[in-house]
């Protein structure tokens, strides 16, 4: 009383166990060391560019107390009151 979906999934089982052989089983515990590794070094990059943005905000106000920029729009030359 065997199925067509028993026969296939029997198959499938059987393949997948010749491929898997010599083969170590998935490790949790290097799983988990990779994925703290890739979120701290997502974390790093999301840093550089928070620093990034810091630097250029402080550049900015830098310069303006300086008064080397402004952001008060000048006015044309030609135009009048």
């Amino acid at each position: 009383m065997s199925t067509t979906a028993h026969k296939v999934a029997t198959q499938a089982a059987s393949a997948a166990g010749a491929r898997m052989k010599g083969r170590r089983p998935p490790s949790v515990v290097r799983e988990i060391v990779y994925g703290m590794s890739l979120g701290l070094f997502a974390g790093y990059l999301w840093k550089l560019h928070h620093w990034s943005n810091q630097r250029r905000t402080r550049e900015f106000y830098a310069l303006l107390d300086e008064g080397r920029i402004t952001v008060v729009v000048d006015e044309p030359a030609g135009a009048k009151d």
